[in-house]
């Protein structure tokens, strides 16, 4: 499903990541963990091709992602990965529903069947009295919940996750948790998930520990 090959990566002087190599399985839970600056969130950009390493090469679902050319990079990141995001990174202006609709709509989905799917999936998250509300109006739980609805709605068989429930209280985090799993058995999406939540890492399929740019 994912496969990395002697990733590096540099910022100026800074070495960040240096090598690499990593294999993650269709349908696995992998928790990245790790002390701060150790190169989890680069490693997690690079895997979801918003950042470029300076060499290696990554995989994903069969697909050089280093060869394609920018557009066929962008069709290729709404189509195949969802993202989730600690601090949601919602749009304040759109409804719920609206800001799940949007990785539909730039794929150019019908915006009939964009909205169906989308009303789908946050009624399966809970949201369904919730649909028509700004985040403002949301609590911290449910705009994770919207996050995650946003990542699912094009379907990806990958979903990257940087400190989903980092800003969540223990309810609402436990909840998140258990919610990756119970969309892994519905769907059969590939998580990988950089914590420092201990419960998450320890449910996880495999934890991958991070030190100082390197895979320990």
């Amino acid at each position: 499903m994912i496969t990395t090959q002697h990733i590096t990566k540099s910022f100026d002087k800074l070495q960040v990541l240096k090598g690499i190599d990593l294999t993650v399985n269709s349908g696995e839970i992998v928790a990245i963990a790790g002390p701060s600056g150790a190169g989890k969130t680069t490693l997690l950009q690079i895997i979801g091709t918003l950042d470029k390493p300076d060499s290696g090469t990554i995989e994903i679902n069969g697909t050089d992602v280093r060869k394609l050319k920018d557009k066929e990079l962008s069709t290729f990141r709404n189509q195949h990965i969802g993202f989730i995001f600690q601090f949601h990174q919602l749009l304040p202006e759109f409804t719920a529903l609206e800001n799940v609709m949007i990785p539909a709509l730039i794929a150019n989905r019908n915006a009939h069947q964009a909205e169906k799917k989308a009303n789908e999936i946050l009624d399966f998250l809970g949201l369904k009295e919730r649909i028509h509300h700004k985040p403002s109006e949301l609590s911290g739980g449910e705009k994770q919940r919207v996050s995650v609805a946003r990542a699912l709605i094009n379907e990806p068989c990958v979903i990257l996750a940087d400190e989903p429930s980092g800003s969540l209280d223990t309810k609402n985090k436990e909840e998140l948790h258990n919610l990756f799993f119970d969309l892994r058995e519905r769907f059969g999406q590939t998580f990988v998930i950089v914590t420092h939540d201990e419960d998450l890492a320890k449910r996880s399929d495999r934890i991958i520990h991070m030190k100082d740019g390197y895979i320990v």
